[in-house]
């Protein structure tokens, strides 16, 4: 092939290159994503950035510490009704407590609560399992409050540096003595970065609450049905 037509074939191939090839090109010479984040971290109020960094370091601490505890209250609730219908059955009343207190979880608790009690009438131990119910729940969504509030409070810190910035976007021009679209544009780019950030703390740990609501349901679903189960145990060992 004759050499003038390699150099146009060389600019042909580098204009087809596709756009994110040359994205990623630019993100090498940037430094990588993390450099990125990082620029966009300063380049943002530092003050409000850090809090709302904080934010997201305290939310997703509580809501780890939440989907472990709630990963390890589930238990598989049909083989423990099982296990304890023998034992009511055989009337070792020892052997179902002492298989509740070695099982984890707000199920194996509200059993222990109506084997405890299985001398007493249906409705005392109904009334009895039910309050005991009430005290499990309460645990199990124990630390969901402090979630929501960082979900709420990561935005409004992000708007509240994104107001400061804007008054010191202002303070730049009236110093500058100019209102050309350069200065505007940097103070209101500098000055959205913190609402950005804040919105997407925000999304993060509305994703891990809602994961956590779900799990607290099906926990409070299976702590109902366990019950139901229960009292046809006792009722049937009664009727004996």
């Amino acid at each position: 092939m004759p050499p003038e037509f390699m150099g146009d074939e060389a600019s042909a191939d580098s204009a087809a290159l596709p756009a994110d090839a040359l994205d990623e090109e630019e993100m090498e010479e940037a430094g990588g994503p993390h450099k990125i984040l990082k620029k966009k971290f300063i380049e943002g109020n530092a003050g409000f950035m850090s809090l709302v960094a904080l934010a997201l370091i305290l939310g997703l601490a509580f809501c780890i510490e939440r989907i472990i505890y709630l990963s390890l209250s589930e238990i598989n609730a049909k083989k423990l009704l099982s296990d304890l219908e023998k034992k009511v059955e055989a009337d070792d009343m020892e052997g179902a407590k002492e298989i509740c207190r070695n099982t984890r979880g707000p199920v194996a608790s509200l059993c222990y609560q109506g084997i405890l009690r299985i001398k007493d009438s249906i409705d005392d131990i109904e009334r009895s399992v039910e309050n005991y119910a009430a005290v499990q729940v309460s645990n199990l969504e124990k630390g969901t409050s402090w979630i929501k509030l960082f979900i709420a409070i990561a935005p409004s810190l992000g708007f509240l540096g994104t107001v400061v910035g804007m008054v010191m976007a202002f303070e730049d021009i009236q110093q500058a003595g100019d209102i050309s679209a350069s200065i505007v544009a940097a103070g209101m780019k500098v000055a959205l970065i913190t609402t950005i950030f804040g919105i997407v703390v925000a999304v993060i740990l509305q994703i891990f609450y809602n994961y956590i609501l779900s799990k607290i349901e099906h926990l409070e679903a299976q702590m109902e049905e366990s019950v139901v189960s229960l009292i046809d145990i006792i009722q049937n060992y009664k009727k004996k």
